[in-house]
């Protein structure tokens, strides 16, 4: 088994809803670089997380409707 032995620069968290999703990246001293609410779209997000490289993604929470 290979284990990733480098450090991250960034660390990503998100908390996905169907029409938006809140992000919060952590800076490698684990200081608060962005902390934002933004719309759920692919380029959107992208751009948004374009300024950080080396990011690691963290967390990731889905909330969905139950169904009725």
């Amino acid at each position: 088994m290979r284990f990733y032995t480098k450090q991250h620069k960034f660390f990503c968290g998100i908390d996905l809803h169907a029409r938006t999703m809140y992000l919060c990246i952590l800076n490698e001293e684990g200081k608060i670089v962005l902390h934002r609410d933004i719309k759920t779209s692919p380029d959107i997000f992208l751009k948004t997380i374009a300024p950080y490289p080396s990011l690691e993604l963290t967390g990731w929470r889905i909330m969905r409707k139950p169904d009725l």
